[in-house]
């Protein structure tokens, strides 16, 4: 028995009390949770020591960043072969650590607030499909042997989630605004830099965050939101299947 304010209670009947009670919710259908930052900090770790992995491993970008290349006998290595993890495992490589660290703490400065508003599932899935909408883009009209590695896609596409969840909240949007162009002005200035994978990861981060964002409160809003990232998923696998049959031809 379970003492309780007034005599005892029996463990079975304070089960399934506990199971009847629905768990509260963010504004957007996540889960609320005491700790708003365990998956940023998860992906803050799990790039670092992907970085430290580099350092004693060096050829790894090549083996696991996003490349299309065809050799001299025109064989196609990397996705074109069927490497399709390549276009994850390269948002977790970086080419520096200057780029890890400008990436990270960008994660780390707009990830909690978006962890804490969205909930812990639909930031990881934000933040996975943003990485993916990157590397695909870069992977559509890049030309053959251009390798891309970073999480930038993926942090382009916190900065789009952030901007709709702050005028969704009714905030003020000029600093993202500003954090936003002045990213993209870098982006386009800087030749090393891939702007496709930061425009591809921005794009999916607002489509995902809106329909996080604006789906009316019900029963169905979670089943929308997960429809929601399986067809961003969908969309994005055809494009690489499209791209890789094109470059097989």
């Amino acid at each position: 028995m379970i003492a309780a304010s007034v005599g005892f209670q029996c463990p079975d009947d304070v089960q399934a009390g506990a199971r009847s009670v629905r768990a509260p919710r963010t504004s957007f259908g996540g889960r609320l949770s005491a700790d708003t930052s365990r998956v940023t900090l998860g992906l803050v770790v799990l790039n670092v020591l992907v970085y430290l992995v580099q350092l004693v491993r060096p050829e790894l970008p090549v083996q696991l960043g996003n490349l299309a290349l065809a050799s001299d006998g025109g064989q196609l290595i990397g996705v074109a072969e069927g490497q399709y993890y390549r276009l994850l495992t390269a948002a977790f490589l970086h080419g520096g650590v200057l780029h890890l660290l400008l990436n990270m703490y960008a994660l780390s400065a707009i990830g909690p607030s978006l962890e804490a508003a969205l909930g812990r599932t639909r930031y990881l899935a934000l933040y996975l499909l943003a990485a993916l909408g990157g590397s695909t883009l870069s992977y559509l009209v890049s030309a053959p042997g251009t390798l891309g590695v970073g999480a930038s896609g993926a942090i382009f596409g916190l900065f789009g989630a952030f901007y709709v969840v702050v005028r969704r909240m009714g905030g003020d949007t000029n600093q993202i605004l500003v954090l936003l162009g002045v990213n993209l002005l870098i982006t386009f200035s800087v030749p090393l830099i891939d702007w496709r994978a930061h425009l591809g990861g921005l794009a999916v981060g607002l489509v995902l965050a809106a329909v996080f964002a604006y789906t009316p409160a019900g029963p169905r809003r979670g089943t929308a939101h997960a429809a929601a990232c399986a067809g961003v998923l969908a969309v994005l696998v055809v494009a690489v299947l499209l791209r890789t049959s094109a470059l097989q031809l």
